[in-house]
């Protein structure tokens, strides 16, 4: 799976996608209601920023500030490293890895969004694995 391109990991899952002037309130509501661990901030379609449930935790809460006043666009992380869809997974494995990621924005040559790749992703390779492992340990007991 690492060798797989990004586009076949995120198989047109849904991401979610809101525009800076948004209250924090408002976007970890919808994260909340479409089980979503990030959002994409976009200005004119085109990627600015990503908000992350630490982002809720310690920009907005550790710090005191309002979440129906505050907009998501001054609590977010700007211009955050990106993908793009033909690379393959194990590159946003590194690239998480390298700079303590949990979440990799997806985008086009425009800078569009087209995904978020997460470090869940990640441990849907290891349960592969974990599988795999077992299956394995299954077969040799009925050998021996």
């Amino acid at each position: 799976m690492p060798s797989r391109p990004i586009h076949q990991v995120l198989s047109d899952r849904p991401f979610l996608s809101v525009s800076a002037d948004v209250p924090v309130r408002a976007v970890t509501r919808m994260m909340q209601e479409q089980h979503r661990s990030a959002a994409l901030v976009t200005e004119h379609g085109v990627l600015t920023g990503i908000f992350t449930e630490r982002d809720a935790t310690f920009r907005v809460l550790a710090a005191g500030l309002d979440a129906d006043a505050t907009p998501v666009g001054e609590v977010m992380t700007h211009n955050p490293l990106t993908l793009t869809e033909g690379k393959p997974f194990g590159h946003a494995l590194h690239l998480m890895y390298e700079n303590g990621l949990r979440h990799v924005p997806v985008v086009d040559a425009n800078k569009r969004p087209l995904g978020v790749v997460t470090a869940r992703d990640a441990l849907a390779l290891d349960a592969l694995d974990f599988g795999a492992e077992l299956v394995r340990r299954e077969e040799i007991t009925v050998i021996l």
